[in-house]
């Protein structure tokens, strides 16, 4: 019997250190360093924070807000990581109305939620390597994507693993964010073990997919968050690169914004149509890294609003705690464009920002 316990124990053993091992890209990877915005002379954008605006009952709490999203009708989802994944509706008036989709198999790791111009809830889980399309009722109307057998994840924390840059047509190496064109069209950025943009039609067939891992143009370290606007035009926020990158609707390379720091979060208004929303904005995060060096946070943590040919209207916002204040802007909505809503990893929050683009200070130097 002492034999048959020295090898149940060997074999535990070894199974937590695999474990262990397996997970240490995830747990211990070193954050890459966050730049400084090289953009100078930018014009401050007075803002304010709506005071508590989201309210839950009692004992319905969010964790580490991950990404925030509105629908049509003023709706407000928020995909957060607490003790698990969950996805959270608010009305307008950022009362809490439901939860969404809890413990379906899509969920793990939750990364960016979008809703498409039906008004149908996207949630981008990076743990399962899945997008989930939800109806407004919260039925699981499809699923992109396909989450790792359960045997090749026993040595991994959802999420974990390496860059393998495989570039398969129906899987993701943990997908970032979606975004949609006039059409219906679904553009993926994928993410952390791939480095590319992939383009479904409205079904889900595959189209095209584009990128590989690199700093030339139309590669990308970490495509981090996407945005399209109603011309068709995508937005790429290319994290580890320092810049947004644009491409066309058929994911060829167009421009390069590199003066606004390191992406996290990218968002352009007017919402996915089908109306001409007129005039658009591409709002981009500079945001104070989830680790939370101290340094980092004297320049970094403003948000830039943007004309889509890359030149700056101006900024707002600095890291911090307070109200106004972020910490780890992780995805934005601006449907509006002078009403920002942030979703931030370090605050425990989500914020709605009021920007006052008539009452814009003078210059400053960054």
């Amino acid at each position: 019997m002492s034999g048959e316990r020295s090898m149940k124990r060997f074999v535990l053993w070894s199974f937590v250190a695999t474990a262990l091992a397996g997970a240490s890209p995830l747990l211990f990877h070193p954050v890459a360093a966050q730049s400084r915005a090289t953009a100078t002379n930018v014009a401050v954008i007075p803002h304010e924070a709506v005071p508590n605006f989201f309210k839950n009952p009692a004992g319905i709490y969010t964790g580490e807000n991950m990404g925030i999203a509105t629908s049509s009708k003023g709706t407000i989802y928020i995909y957060h990581r607490a003790y698990e994944t969950r996805l959270f509706e608010y009305s307008p008036q950022g009362n809490f109305v439901r939860e969404i989709g809890r413990n379906n198999y899509g969920f793990a790791f939750a990364h960016s939620v979008r809703v498409d111009a039906q008004d149908n809830i996207w949630a981008v889980d990076e743990g399962t390597d899945m997008l989930v399309k939800f109806s407004p009722e919260g039925r699981v109307l499809m699923t992109i994507g396909r989450r790792e057998d359960p045997v090749a994840m026993l040595s991994n924390m959802p999420g974990g693993g390496s860059f393998h840059g495989r570039n398969a047509k129906y899987r993701f190496g943990r997908q970032t964010d979606v975004a949609f064109d006039q059409q219906g069209n679904i553009f993926v950025s994928d993410g952390y073990f791939d480095a590319r943009v992939v383009k479904f039609d409205k079904s889900g067939r595959f189209i095209k997919a584009a990128g590989t891992r690199g700093n030339e143009n139309l590669q990308f370290s970490t495509p981090h968050s996407i945005a399209t606007d109603f011309q068709g035009n995508v937005y790429v926020g290319d994290r580890g690169n320092a810049r947004v990158q644009v491409l066309d609707n058929d994911l060829n390379w167009k421009a390069n914004y590199s003066n606004v720091g390191n992406p996290w979060a990218v968002c352009v208004s007017g919402g996915p149509g089908p109306k001409n929303p007129g005039k658009q904005y591409l709002y981009v995060s500079n945001s104070w890294p989830d680790s939370a060096p101290a340094a980092a946070a004297e320049f970094t943590g403003e948000i830039y609003k943007m004309e889509l040919d890359g030149t700056i209207v101006g900024k707002f916002g600095k890291a911090g705690k307070a109200a106004g204040q972020f910490a780890t802007v992780h995805q934005m909505d601006c449907r509006d464009p002078d009403v920002i809503y942030t979703a931030e990893i370090n605050n425990w929050r989500s914020q709605k920002i009021l920007l006052k683009p008539r009452a814009m200070k003078p210059t400053s130097q960054n």
